[in-house]
């Protein structure tokens, strides 16, 4: 169960049979990472984070999460360089702790990227109904909620039954996967300008009309929950919104169609992590600045809620499309990330070989990308969007605490083995990325961390079931 991949076994795997295509430059890698971490986050999450936990107070609730993903980032990217393969933690941990915490941390990947696309294709699918809504279609309030949903429309009560949009866009950006790598980059790449310009049109036009009324209490008293505002609320506030920062976990999955992984893999993880914090901070305070926090409770689309105390009445329906062209990268990038992981492990035997065949032409694992179309689809039509961004969340921030663990084991077990990039001050970088990120997990609701030990069980029943079975390495 604990036995260790040795680390040229790892790399012999980068070289043998068929592969991925190495296509992404450190430009691509950079806005991969952009793709995925400018989405809900910012435009949803921001609103939920606020409303609920934080207050106006979420800017430092973004800085608290920046600073756990600094230091995971840090220990990512020595990783990244080290082992350029898809796997991402699933094969830092593999080579450094075993293949029991490998298979822990992949299933712990299924279900941060998975639900983690399932949250932002349901964001998706309100911001459609909000641009709809703007040129006086609406479509049936049934077809676009989960069961667990309602919605009050003409004065009644509507109960959701399916959220056909958001299994829509899941469905279509498993389609654009599937056409090939290159191919879903130059797409990510044009989305990402569009995005960013429209995140700093936000800022910048926003920014004069800000009511610093809004800003009192900045910290809003604790009404007596642990996670209802005051600092515990701010605390909370960042393990919600850590979901928006997986972008440069999505990141490292792509390392083994990186054209130059040493060079460029710090580069794409660390840049986009810089810039999108940056970004976030700056978005969070003209928007809380321009609504009370308050008023953003049940808000579907706050940013738009936002933009009407401005004269830019017209720039609703600009950012409305930048944002369903932003979520629709964050959810194929998620879905790109999620079948990289099932590569490996399938290589590596502990998932049927189906899962790393790759499309006779394009060169993907489109079978991989078909199951997910399938899973991710059914998380988001029936499941309501707080508990998908929660699951998420609670899932990134473990791979983030193995990963850390991984880099102080490395740095014993093979200290003289070749690193492009080097973590810096260690042990005291990993240790802090430990103790942050463990203390959001602490901070998240407790039926989250119910849902996390399910899904573990379900793992832990497969791999004894049939992974521990089918293992090549132990063969």
């Amino acid at each position: 169960m604990f036995r260790t991949k040795p680390l040229e076994d790892v790399l012999k795997d980068t070289t043998e049979g068929p592969q991925l295509k190495k296509t992404l430059g450190a430009f691509n890698l950079v806005t991969l990472g952009i793709g995925v971490i400018i989405g809900a986050g910012i435009f949803s999450l921001t609103g939920i984070a606020a409303a609920n936990y934080a207050g106006p107070a979420v800017t430092i609730s973004f800085i608290i999460a920046a600073l756990g993903c600094a230091f995971a980032g840090l220990c990512y990217a020595e990783f990244a360089s080290m082992l350029p393969i898809a796997g991402s933690a699933y094969t830092y941990s593999y080579v450094t702790m075993g293949e029991f915490v490998a298979w822990i941390i992949g299933w712990d990947l299924v279900l941060e990227y998975a639900v983690g696309a399932a949250t932002v294709a349901i964001s998706w699918s309100r911001y459609l109904s909000k641009l709809l809504h703007l040129y006086n279609v609406d479509l049936p309030a049934q077809l676009m909620m989960s069961p667990f949903e309602t919605a009050v429309v003409n004065g009644q009560t509507v109960n959701g039954i399916i959220n056909l949009p958001a299994v829509f866009i899941t469905v279509l950006m498993s389609l654009i996967l599937i056409r090939g790598t290159k191919e879903s980059a130059r797409l990510n790449n044009f989305v990402v300008v569009l995005k960013v310009s429209v995140v700093l049109a936000f800022i910048f036009l926003g920014w004069g009309y800000i009511n610093k009324d809004n800003y009192i209490p900045y910290v809003p008293e604790n009404t007596g929950a642990f996670e209802n505002f005051g600092w515990t609320g701010v605390v909370t506030g960042a393990a919600v919104v850590f979901f928006a920062f997986i972008g440069f976990d999505a990141v490292s999955t792509a390392a083994q169609e990186a054209k130059n992984p040493k060079r460029d893999m710090p580069i794409g993880i660390l840049g986009s992590l810089v810039i999108c914090t940056i970004l976030y901070v700056l978005f969070a305070h003209v928007m809380t600045g321009l609504e009370n926090y308050k008023n953003f409770v049940g808000e579907a689309a706050p940013v738009a809620k936002a933009i009407e105390n401005t004269p830019y009445k017209f720039f609703q329906e600009m950012i409305i499309i930048a944002i369903l062209g932003g979520y629709s990268s964050v959810v194929m990038v998620l879905l790109m990330g999620q079948s990289r992981v099932f590569y490996s492990m399938s290589k590596d035997g502990l998932l049927p070989s189906v899962f790393s065949e790759l499309h006779p032409r394009f060169l993907t694992p489109y079978k991989s990308n078909i199951l997910f179309a399938a899973f991710v689809g059914l998380f988001a039509a029936f499941v309501p969007v707080t508990v998908v961004g929660e699951m998420s969340s609670i899932g990134t921030l473990f791979a983030f605490v193995l990963v850390c663990m991984g880099v102080l084991v490395m740095r014993k077990t093979n200290p003289n083995a070749p690193r492009a990039f080097r973590t810096p001050w260690v042990p005291f970088v990993p240790i802090m990325g430990i103790v942050v990120c463990c203390y959001m997990m602490y901070a998240l609701p407790l039926d989250t961390w119910i849902r996390l030990i399910a899904w573990m069980a379900v793992g832990i029943l497969v791999y004894f079931s049939y992974s521990k079975k089918h293992s090549k390495f132990a063969k």
